[in-house]
């Protein structure tokens, strides 16, 4: 599964890191880093994150 974050909308809230810490996570300057393809087992994660975003920034493809 493809993962993508509008950089342009995300606010670096960092919700998706605690829905899904092995796929997103925040740098030491606060930036958002992620895993842009991750296996389908990480599916319900993902959706999780996705769902969490207050700027509804990420988008799960396949």
């Amino acid at each position: 599964m493809k993962i993508s974050v509008d950089m342009n909308v995300c606010q670096n809230y960092g919700q998706c890191v605690f829905a899904a810490p092995e796929v997103f996570d925040l740098d030491d300057a606060g930036g958002l880093v992620y895993r842009p393809t991750v296996d389908d087992t990480a599916r319900g994660e993902v959706e999780a994150a996705a769902m969490a975003c207050p700027v509804q920034a990420i988008t799960i493809e396949g």
